[in-house]
């Protein structure tokens, strides 16, 4: 009995993460497609990239559930490239951003993902959540005769809405009836099919290109292989791998928060930088982890890497076997699909943050959001890890505080709690008031920290201001470190080895 309800769930797991790669292939093909055209390339080349770059990262990689392709994040950035020289010039970049990537594995860097605030995260996601939702109404918009674009109107408009709202309709509530078929894919094939029978006249997957192909066959990229194609690229593939890290990890952080487990930016992050170097050379653009693609598949229970497999065999398929099918879909029934994904992507427990959480942390929220939104993911991130650090430092200056007393022997003692570093040194200053001190005073470290160069370039000048003044300063508690690397106070220091503390001071004096 045992054994039949294992192999009974065996299967089911199975079953879930096979027509979870269906769903997410299906829902891949005109992303691939349109971030393709934005980069200036065939349709194939963005739907190569998809199934190589899915497999590889999904059969090597450190997070199992989480998708990856061609994203608009990366093609966005590879426009200028392709448009001044050509595509192969674009796979010899992804080449080399690809052995970035593996180089920035190799140096383990990947754990530092986890130093991104929580604020950021929030904002990286939402942010991401609005470029979804905002790229679907793309479709919405016609190619005239003479080349113009215009937004649809009329009978054309308003199937497609409809669809739309079916195809969302029957996302949101076939759960609660049966959860034997995943809904997106059971939303897709009931739209298609009403289109089919009925005959609406509507956009299809078809007219964003043709996806009828062949293997993808090795080459070389047909560049010069010289300094001067190096200094083309380099700056391109920096900012590649760089794009390409940052949403992938980030998307990985965010899947282990959903799931609870834990995955492996490291590995991850060798498996992308592979991943994108044999796609260069197999005809691909290169990609990194999809947050769209990786929603659906972990909300539909595909936590395993048959499912990522799953959608690079499936995709493969459409190419050479079910091209003339695949381009029969409805936009209507993906862009459907991908609203239901941006509305489940998006925190919006955020909304009643508003008034309970530091305004600073709302503020970086919406900082990152914004960004991510009207520029670019990286440019986000970067500036929100900035901007948080920096509210840190000043919220963490503003924590010095000092209790003063005078004892027996009138010596006047200040007691210093808080951290001194860069930021603090303005308060610590201001706690002294030396042409009213008595001549003997006493300043007393041991409920405070000296953390960086510029605190003892502070601690320095406070003992030069005690000893113009003719007044004897003396400092308790302070460490070794903070010792060797003091000028003018080091005679002021009252050394005890059993109470001193031992901590490091970071000084470029120590290195």
């Amino acid at each position: 009995m045992l054994t039949s309800r294992l192999q009974h769930s065996k299967f089911d797991e199975i079953k879930i993460n096979l027509l979870s790669g269906l769903t997410v292939a299906l829902a891949m093909v005109p992303e691939a497609i349109a971030f393709a055209l934005i980069a200036h390339v065939s349709p194939l080349t963005g739907l190569y990239a998809a199934v190589i770059v899915s497999f590889i990262t999904s059969a090597f990689g450190g997070r199992p559930g989480m998708i990856s392709g061609a994203t608009g994040a990366l093609a966005v950035v590879m426009v200028a490239l392709v448009a001044q020289h050509g595509v192969q010039y674009l796979f010899a970049t992804i080449v080399l951003m690809g052995l970035l990537q593996i180089l920035f594995a190799v140096a383990k860097l990947g754990k530092f993902i986890r130093m991104v605030p929580h604020p950021v995260m929030l904002g990286f996601v939402n942010g991401l959540a609005i470029v979804i939702f905002l790229a679907q109404f793309g479709h919405f918009k016609t190619t005239n005769s003479d080349g113009s674009v215009t937004w649809m109107t009329g009978t054309p408009l308003y199937i497609m809405i409809g669809l739309i709202a079916v195809t969302m309709a029957i996302i949101y509530l076939l759960p609660k009836f049966t959860k034997a078929i995943p809904s997106t894919l059971a939303a897709i094939i009931a739209v298609t099919v009403s289109v089919i029978y009925f005959g609406l006249d509507t956009k299809t997957v078809g007219d964003l290109g043709s996806i009828a192909g062949g293997l993808p066959s090795f080459q070389i990229p047909d560049v010069p292989w010289s300094l001067e194609t190096l200094y083309i690229i380099l700056p391109y593939a920096l900012i590649l791998a760089a794009v390409g890290l940052i949403e992938t990890l980030l998307t990985l952080n965010l899947i282990d928060e959903m799931t609870d487990t834990r995955g492996r930016p490291n590995k991850e992050s060798m498996a992308q930088g592979i991943a994108n170097v044999v796609t260069a050379f197999f005809g691909g653009m290169g990609g990194c982890a999809m947050i769209g693609q990786s929603m659906i598949n972990i909300n539909n229970g595909a936590l395993k890497r048959l499912s990522g497999i799953a959608t690079s065999a499936f995709l493969l398929s459409f190419i050479l076997f079910a091209s003339k099918w695949i381009e029969m879909i409805p936009l209507a029934a993906l862009i459907g699909v991908m609203f239901v994904v941006a509305e489940k992507t998006f925190e919006w427990g955020t909304l009643n943050l508003f008034g309970k959480v530091p305004k600073q942390d709302v503020f970086v929220g919406l900082l990152v959001g914004g960004v991510t939104i009207v520029a670019d993911l990286a440019i986000a991130v970067i500036a929100g890890v900035i901007v948080s650090a920096l509210v840190f430092a000043w919220e963490h200056a503003k924590q010095i505080a000092v209790h003063v007393e005078i004892d027996q022997q009138g010596q006047k003692i200040y007691s210093l709690n808080g951290t001194l570093f860069f930021a603090s040194i303005a308060n610590f200053q201001s706690l002294f008031s030396i042409a009213d001190d008595p001549e003997q005073v006493v300043i007393d470290f041991k409920n405070a920290r000296v953390v960086d160069h510029s605190a003892l370039v502070a601690i320095d000048g406070l003992a030069s201001k005690y000893r113009a003044a003719g007044k004897k300063l003396q400092l308790r508690h302070l460490s070794k470190d903070c010792y060797d690397l003091l000028v003018n106070a080091k005679d002021m220091i009252e050394i005890n080895l059993l109470e001193d503390p031992k901590y490091r001071v970071s000084d470029d004096k120590l290195a």
